[in-house]
């Protein structure tokens, strides 16, 4: 009797028999809730499926107006500003006088590309990047613009040249104590007239003189005005050209001048072959009885 109790056991709580009987109970489960379901007329399974969606939707929207309420708390309202980097030709005053009315919102719903711009308007700020700080204040860091020469464009009095070659409005007054030189082409020239007149400064340096105005026609032709006041007239071509003239013109120039012993005033580098020069108390006008080729002072 013992033994036949334990081999009931035994095969009561074999593996096998357990693992057999799992498919048939979760495939009656299923025909029940299939029953179910279908029991069910379609006017109430549709208003179930509508009432879960209203759930969700009204879960939804509450988050949604929990969200808004939150970030329109005053504790997020924009209380400071921290400005970093350039700040040689501004102060705190001027940025809160040019950018920070131009700011709108808190700390969430600031537009940071608007705020951006509002630096950016600021005179003198060339580029502006604008990030926020937990919980309520503003990181700006500011780059300024290098002015390198002033602009005579055509446009606004007040613009110069930095030193990438971008037009920017400014208040000229800043720099005039600067001695920046002058350049004047047609627009969008800025950059090339730039890097010819470094060129040139290096050029003319030979003769410890300085270009103070450079000038590019609608022609394309170069005109140089040096800190002596001699013009010179470069003509046209490639850059490479230009620059080759002033050099021989820069490498000839002290043979004539230390013959004269008279400064310049205007040469003309536009010929083929040479180059036309005027000197001060130097003139080629003939006298009467006087011989061709001589010369009289003024």
């Amino acid at each position: 009797m013992r033994r036949r109790l334990r081999h009931g056991l035994s095969l009561l709580l074999s593996p096998d028999l357990t693992m057999a009987s799992t498919p048939f109970v979760r495939s009656l489960s299923a025909k029940r809730e299939s029953a179910t379901r279908q029991a069910l007329p379609a006017d109430v399974r549709w208003m179930r499926y509508t009432a879960n969606s209203l759930f969700v939707l009204a879960a939804l929207l509450l988050g949604a107006t929990a969200l808004h309420l939150l970030t329109r708390q005053p504790v997020f309202a924009l209380r400071a500003i921290r400005i970093e980097g350039d700040l040689t030709r501004n102060s705190a005053a001027t940025i809160r006088v040019n950018a920070v009315p131009k700011l709108r919102g808190n700390f969430f719903t600031t537009d940071l590309q608007a705020d951006q711009r509002a630096f950016e308007s600021v005179p003198w700020v060339r580029h502006a990047v604008v990030q926020r700080i937990w919980p309520n204040r503003l990181a700006v860091r500011l780059e300024e613009h290098r002015p390198a020469a002033l602009w005579r464009g055509g446009g606004a009095s007040d613009q110069l040249v930095n030193t990438l070659g971008e037009v920017f409005e400014a208040s000229v007054g800043d720099v005039e104590e600067d001695g920046l030189p002058a350049l004047e082409g047609p627009d969008g020239s800025s950059a090339a007239m730039l890097s010819m007149l470094v060129r040139l400064q290096s050029v003319f340096g030979r003769l410890d003189r300085r270009v103070d105005a450079l000038r590019l026609s609608g022609r394309a032709s170069w005109r140089a005005e040096l800190d002596s006041g001699a013009k010179v007239e470069l003509g046209r071509g490639s850059d490479d050209e230009v620059v080759q003239r002033a050099e021989h013109f820069v490498g000839t120039l002290s043979q004539v001048t230390e013959q004269f012993q008279a400064p310049l005033v205007y040469a003309d580098l536009r010929h083929r072959d040479g180059y036309a020069l005027r000197l001060r108390g130097i003139t080629t006008t003939l006298n009467p009885g006087t011989g061709p080729g001589a010369g009289t002072r003024n």
